[in-house]
C-alpha cells in the first residue's frame, strides 16, 4: 500500500514555485540527484521530491528539496507541483512507484513530463499512460559505450531515429584535403559539422576547411552511415 504521508517542507524548499517556472525532479538516486545538482548548477530553479529520510539528508543544504511521498496524489498538490512546466520521475527501480508518480503528474496536467524506465516494457508502460519523455539510462550508456570500445570514435551521441552526432579521428584518405576535394558527404553520405585541431578552437566546417592528421572531427548523419566512414583505415 502506498504511503499517504503528506509533504513535508525542507528548509530551502520552495513551497509556492512562480508558475511557468523551475523542474520538479522526483527522486534522488543517482539519476535524478545527477539532474537536480546539473540543473541547480547552471542556474535552474529546481525543486527536488523524495520519500527517503536518509537521502533527504544527504542532500540537505546542497539543493532546495522536500520529503513527500509523490505517489500521494495529495502530497504533490500540497508541494504545488501542477505549477512546474516541468517534472522528472528519476525513479526507476521500483516500478508501481515509477507508473504512480507519473500517473499522477499526468492527472494534475504538468506539461513536460520526463521518466527514467528500466525497461522496454516499463518504457512502453510509462509512455502509455502519458509520460512524454522517457529515458532509458543504462541502455543508452551500454549502446553508446559499445559503438566508443568498437572502433575510432571518441564520442557518440544519437539525437533521433538513427540520426547521430560522433567524435572521432579523420580517415587517412581524408588527412591533407579540403572538405570539397575529400567529397566526404557525397561518398559517405556524413557531414563534418566541425574541426578540432591541437592548440585551436573548435571551427565550423566549410568547404575550404582543410583536415590533419592530429585532428579531431565532429560528424553528423545515419548511425549506420558514421559506422561505415569510421571504419575507413
Amino acid at each position: 500500500m502506498a504511503d499517504t504521508r503528506g509533504a513535508a517542507a525542507t528548509q530551502g524548499a520552495p513551497r509556492n514555485p512562480k508558475k511557468g517556472a523551475g523542474v520538479l525532479v522526483v527522486g534522488l538516486g543517482r539519476f535524478g540527484s545527477a539532474i537536480a545538482a546539473t540543473l541547480d548548477r547552471l542556474g535552474q530553479d529546481v525543486l527536488a521530491v523524495e520519500r527517503s529520510p536518509e537521502l533527504v539528508a544527504q542532500w540537505a543544504g546542497r539543493i532546495a528539496l522536500v520529503e513527500a511521498d509523490a505517489t500521494n496524489p495529495e502530497a504533490l498538490e500540497q508541494l504545488g507541483a501542477r505549477d512546474f512546466p516541468v517534472a522528472v520521475v528519476g525513479v526507476g527501480s521500483y516500478l508501481e512507484a515509477s507508473v504512480l508518480i507519473t500517473g499522477n503528474l499526468v492527472d494534475i496536467g504538468v506539461p513536460q513530463i520526463w521518466a527514467k524506465a528500466i525497461s522496454a516494457e516499463h518504457a512502453r508502460i510509462l509512455q502509455r499512460i502519458g509520460a512524454h519523455h522517457v529515458v532509458l539510462p543504462e541502455a543508452d550508456a551500454g549502446s553508446r559505450v559499445a559503438h566508443l570500445v568498437s572502433g575510432k570514435l571518441l564520442d557518440y551521441i544519437e539525437v533521433e531515429d538513427g540520426f547521430t552526432v560522433v567524435k572521432m579521428r579523420p580517415p587517412k584518405e581524408t588527412q591533407g584535403f579540403t572538405l570539397a576535394q575529400s567529397k566526404i558527404r557525397e561518398r559517405y553520405g556524413v557531414t563534418v559539422v566541425g574541426v578540432k585541431s591541437p592548440g585551436l578552437d573548435f571551427q565550423y566546417a566549410t568547404p575550404e576547411t582543410r583536415i590533419s592528421q592530429n585532428d579531431i572531427i565532429i560528424v553528423s548523419g545515419h548511425a549506420d552511415l558514421l559506422e561505415r566512414f569510421a571504419a575507413r583505415p
